[in-house]
């Protein structure tokens, strides 16, 4: 294992720790992940991985950056207003790190290019922000066989979860239709541009995701597999809840009756 010595000054801090070490550091070089959003939540956890020396990282993301994202969305500046933020990202990413390759998708994600653009990844983090991607990049993960991280963000409160990962017992965890098995009624659950936002709740969920994306490409400690971690940016509190693998469970289940991405907008009541 040869390093060059710019890799090992950027690194080190990283690869002394003995849970990671010169070979968990070749297992990040080597690995790959692909973040389907690059708003609040996609934002810090593309830096983080890009920082970490993740090998190879896709960003799977359509809109173009607005004033009103700045407040929280911190890749991005005024001078970029209007650009696709895909493309914006790949550059400040790339410039943050360029010993590793950032591949940029600046296009809407769907049922008829999800697994062709997530398939070469080794794992997805879906740091979406509508119902719709949320079912497609969870079926897409089970039916490519990926490991999925997966964050939420409602004014002060988070969700992190690992999904379709094996749990620390050794049996398949839950995917997210095992936690939630039907979409909610649309407009029941308000976005954040109708609801607001709290701005720096995104960075805290989004490095809990990126933690738990290197934990499972390192191998090392307890990724959050068979939990739900809930986090009260108001009260400074974190709980965790137990989830389990649903074996009826249309996608993930001992007998899985959907082998196919479906239409989304469809299954959450939009059409």
């Amino acid at each position: 294992m040869r390093w060059t010595k710019e890799e090992l000054d950027r690194y080190h801090r990283q690869m002394i720790l003995p849970q990671v070490g010169p070979e968990g550091q070749e297992r990040l070089k080597r690995a790959s992940v692909v973040v389907v959003g690059a708003g609040g939540l996609g934002v810090p956890v593309l830096q983080y991985l890009v920082a970490a020396g993740v090998g190879r990282v896709g960003v799977v993301e359509m809109d173009r950056v607005e004033v009103s994202n700045l407040h929280r969305q911190v890749l991005y500046a005024t001078e970029d207003v209007g650009e696709p933020k895909a493309l914006v990202a790949q550059k400040r990413l790339q410039a943050l790190n360029p010993l590793v390759r950032v591949e940029a998708y600046p296009v809407r994600l769907t049922s008829e290019n999800a697994l062709e653009i997530l398939r070469p990844y080794d794992l997805v983090v879906d740091a979406s922000d509508n119902f719709p991607t949320r079912y497609l990049v969870n079926d897409a993960a089970v039916l490519l066989g990926k490991p999925l991280v997966f964050g939420a963000i409602y004014q002060f409160d988070g969700q992190v979860a690992v999904f379709h990962h094996p749990t620390l017992h050794g049996e398949m965890g839950p995917c997210y239709r095992c936690l939630f098995p039907k979409p909610p009624p649309p407009g029941a659950v308000p976005s954040c541009a109708e609801a607001g936002v709290f701005g720096v709740l995104p960075a805290v969920v989004g490095s809990l995701m990126a933690a738990e994306a290197l934990k499972v490409l390192l191998g090392i400690g307890k990724p959050l597999a068979g939990h739900l971690l809930l986090y009260d940016a108001l009260e400074a509190s974190f709980r965790k809840l137990t989830v389990r693998r649903n074996p009826r469970c249309p996608v993930c289940g001992d007998e899985p009756t959907q082998r196919e991405l479906v239409d989304y907008e469809a299954f959450c009541g939009l059409r």
